[in-house]
């Protein structure tokens, strides 16, 4: 079976990370499938003829400044759509859709994720986040069935576990790691999913995220695992491998976040 490669990249602007990606999939490691999220552009503006002239179709939804998603993929997809596929929050629409991607590649399924970061515990935009992961369980139970082939890649903003963040016991209290959040991860995986990453990479120090704010943290290795690769059981039996590309957050004016990939044998 041929292989494929799905990853998911918070690029933290895509025109600001062009050259990095220009490096990425011009090499040996590019993959067939790219879901990038934070792209800060409205659609207008997204430079889709770049992915053209490498072989990429471009399927995205964005705003100006900041949220967006996109999928980017050597087939063109068979169908695709934006945002949560319910009601919505009051004021919220366009960030919504700005933060949602379900693409069908024949059997597959792809949704690419930002999930809302909540900013502090005691801020509305908090318990949003909690719903937000929950509606993000309701959308797969509208248009999927755990029985399909389904991985959810993204940033979810959620280290579920104490090895996937650097000194858990100060970060208890954080939107990222805060019990709550776990659980609300928990609940949605419910679904019919699993932990891909975790699945073929189980040792500590597997970061996704290294702040800007702290000195050396690359290099330090001072970091959140908040970048995800999950699926349903029959997508996960065919992953042959996860790889992290640190490269790419060691590269000039890199995203703080890295890609995160994801074999398959589809």
């Amino acid at each position: 079976m041929p292989k494929t490669d799905i990853a998911t990249f918070n690029v933290n602007s895509v025109k600001s990370r062009l050259p990095i990606l220009d490096t990425w999939l011009s090499s040996d490691g590019a993959p067939d499938i790219l879901c990038l999220q934070e792209t800060k552009c409205r659609d207008e503006e997204f430079p889709a003829a770049f992915f053209e002239e490498r072989g990429y179709h471009s399927v995205f939804k964005g705003m100006k400044s900041y949220n967006g998603v996109a999928v980017v993929s050597r087939a063109k997809p068979d169908e695709y759509e934006f945002g949560l596929c319910d009601e919505g929050e009051e004021g919220r629409g366009e960030s919504e859709m700005a933060r949602v991607a379900r693409v069908r590649f024949g059997g597959l399924t792809v949704l690419n994720t930002y999930i809302p970061q909540g900013k502090e515990i005691d801020n509305p935009d908090y318990p949003y986040k909690l719903r937000f992961i929950g509606r993000v369980r309701k959308l797969l139970e509208k248009k999927c069935s755990p029985s399909d082939r389904v991985v959810w890649l993204g940033d979810l903003n959620v280290a579920p576990t104490d090895i996937d963040v650097t000194n858990p016991k100060n970060k208890k209290d954080h939107v990222c790691f805060h019990q709550d959040v776990k659980e609300a991860l928990a609940k949605a995986m419910e679904w019919g999913l699993v932990d891909i990453f975790r699945e073929h990479l189980r040792g500590e120090g597997e970061y996704t995220f290294w702040d800007y704010r702290v000195k050396d943290s690359l290099a330090r290795n001072i970091g959140w695992r908040i970048d995800h690769i999950l699926g349903t059981q029959s997508a996960a039996a065919l992953c042959r491998g996860v790889r992290v590309e640190r490269s790419l957050r060691a590269m000039e004016r890199p995203s703080d976040h890295t890609a995160v990939v994801g074999t398959f044998e589809l």
